[in-house]
């Protein structure tokens, strides 16, 4: 059994002091569960909106869920957007007699209808599927292969999370994406989510997926985003400023679960990852992706110009900024590339994650940081 008391204990929070609270991921990376932390399925006050009994309960919400007193829970709530207008003036009450959790699977609809029908009453929490903090240190080669989906992490084997992985993606394809209203082709999104394995790491480039996909740009675009608005993939925004400099303007794109990527990747075996050519870009994405969660940014960002400087992550956080390297290497050393970063970006701290196991420093403000130390709740920041 895996706790995650610091999500928990977050939403304990978020609970405490907004009126409502909106938990949105990915499908099956574990919301419900939390949810059901806190309330029980058997409550009255608890509506699954994928459970038929539940919706008919609901045909008049405003009769129904204004008799409840303490906390609600609605899952899935982008399946009825009709439901953000009854919450918001349910929400409005005073004295206030219950509190809303609802849940997401991180639809744009329901980013649209809660910015526009809830904006000031509302709390969002986004979260993934299992960290390397939540799993420990001891997991990371496993997390790594598999990713962080509660399933596919604890499956049996190495092949049952490569089974699992592969319906997902298809479930995800044929029948997830149109309970978003994404209405696209099923095989022409699974080529580009597949195709799109090949961009991981890489600055993104419209025009070269669109002549490979026999498609526009711009519906190569619209596949992006919606694929980025359902936190499956990473759209990492580049950092620019006036430093004289011809800097680089397109996002980076990663997958958001080193899991699913090499799926799409067709890498089997945790032996078929370490002699794969993406291998490097693999450990890349995946510490990437555990740095953001450790350190819980206000901004991120990743930098580089056209002379071949850059920066894997710049981090705003509490008005500093934090520099970011991954480096699948024995021992990092100071390349000129983090010196310019570091010079440049005016960094208050560089930190460069490796696959060892021990902690040094490369110059002032430069450290060498072992990526399993993120696997250790305690080291989180406050």
């Amino acid at each position: 059994m895996i706790t995650r008391a610091n999500l928990a204990n977050r939403i304990q929070t978020a609970l405490k002091r907004s009126r409502i609270v909106a938990l949105v991921g990915p499908r099956q990376c574990g919301k419900t569960t939390l949810a059901r932390e806190l309330l029980k399925p058997e409550s009255p006050a608890y509506f699954d909106l994928e459970d038929p009994v539940s919706l008919a309960r609901l045909e008049q919400p405003k009769t129904t869920l204004e008799s409840l007193s303490g906390l609600v829970v609605i899952d899935e709530v982008q399946r009825r957007p009709d439901l953000f207008p009854v919450l918001r003036v349910l929400a409005d009450r005073q004295p206030l007699p219950a509190k809303f959790l609802i849940l997401g699977s991180a639809s744009p609809e329901l980013l649209r209808q809660s910015s526009e029908s809830l904006a000031g009453r509302m709390e969002v929490i986004e979260i993934s599927g299992f960290s390397l903090a939540e799993v420990g240190a001891a997991q990371q080669s496993a997390h790594w292969f598999r990713g962080g989906f509660p399933l596919s992490f604890l499956a049996e084997d190495d092949t049952d999370s490569h089974a699992w992985r592969q319906n997902f993606v298809r479930r995800f394809v044929e029948r997830d994406l149109a309970t978003f209203g994404l209405n696209m082709p099923a095989p022409a999104m699974m080529r580009f989510w597949t195709m799109l394995a090949h961009y991981h790491g890489q600055t993104w480039n419209a025009s070269s997926m669109a002549a490979s996909l026999g498609v526009s740009a711009p519906t190569c675009r619209t596949y992006l985003d919606a694929l980025s608005g359902v936190f499956m993939v990473r759209q990492l925004q580049p950092w620019h400023e006036n430093l004289g400099k011809r800097q680089v303007k397109a996002p980076k794109i990663y997958f958001r679960d080193s899991g699913l990527f090499h799926t799409l990747s067709h890498i089997r075996s945790s032996d078929e990852l370490l002699t794969h050519p993406k291998l490097g870009a693999s450990w890349e994405g995946y510490a990437i992706e555990e740095a953001i969660r450790h350190h819980a940014p206000d901004e991120a960002y990743f930098w580089a110009t056209h002379n071949h400087a850059e920066l894997d992550l710049l981090l705003m956080k509490d008005g500093k900024r934090i520099g970011i390297e991954c480096k699948r290497a024995d021992a990092p050393m100071l390349t000129p590339s983090m010196r310019i970063a570091q010079e440049d970006l005016k960094l208050d701290h560089l930190c460069v994650y490796y696959p060892g196991s021990q902690r040094y420093a490369l110059s002032e403000n430069v450290t060498v940081e072992p990526l399993i130390s993120l696997g250790d709740e305690t080291s989180r920041p406050h």
